[in-house]
């Protein structure tokens, strides 16, 4: 059996943490790496001391609100804010860390990704929220989507495989063949300015 890689060992790890989700929608699980050391963990549910979706059932699907869509009406707290949480409870620094997530940031999850300065976003499923995608390329942080030869914590359907771009034009498949891609401001006005031209 090879080694793992170190993006395979720490998504392995993300993975397992999304099975201490109480979501019913999605299993999502993060972990916040930095120079190889895990520095926080995070899965989705309900506030600490709250009742879990699993006792009281799904706000969401009893609003029939749509995936991606009214974050602010559900009674869980996405993994990745609090992988951020956990980090500033106890006092860690994230600025330059890698996030592994076992799908795509939502545009919230983002923002406060940007902000606590994390450089580097590893995911394994696709989440449809476009303001995100483009709020990451805009930012300039390294994304690639992992090779998911295992089996995802979502369910059937629960999975999205919609495109996450990862720059101008770019394919997230494309990039989890071909490596990791950093998008720059610099990248995307150049791509902006030439789409303008061409037109």
């Amino acid at each position: 059996m090879p080694r793992p890689s170190w993006d395979e060992y720490f998504m392995d790890i993300t993975v397992r943490v999304a099975q201490r989700a109480t979501c019913l929608r999605r299993k999502v699980g993060a972990v916040l790496v930095k120079d190889k050391k895990i520095l926080t963990t995070g899965y989705n549910g309900a506030p600490a001391g709250l009742v879990h979706c699993e006792q009281v059932g799904c706000l969401r699907d009893r609003l029939g609100v749509p995936r991606g869509e009214r974050h602010e009406l559900c009674r869980g707290t996405h993994a990745e804010q609090n992988a951020i949480i956990q980090a500033a409870s106890y006092g860690v620094s994230i600025r330059g860390a890698t996030l592994y997530s076992t799908h795509f940031p939502c545009v919230l999850c983002t923002k406060m990704l940007i902000n606590a300065g994390v450089r580097r976003v590893v995911y394994l499923e696709g989440y449809p929220d476009d303001l995100a995608k483009e709020m990451i390329r805009e930012a300039g942080l390294e994304v690639c989507r992992a090779n998911s030869e295992k089996p995802s914590p979502a369910g059937p359907k629960d999975r999205d495989d919609s495109p996450a771009k990862t720059g101008p034009e770019i394919d997230p498949d494309a990039t989890a063949r071909a490596g990791p891609t950093t998008v720059r401001k610099d990248d995307r006005k150049e791509a902006e300015s030439k789409s303008r031209t061409e037109s």
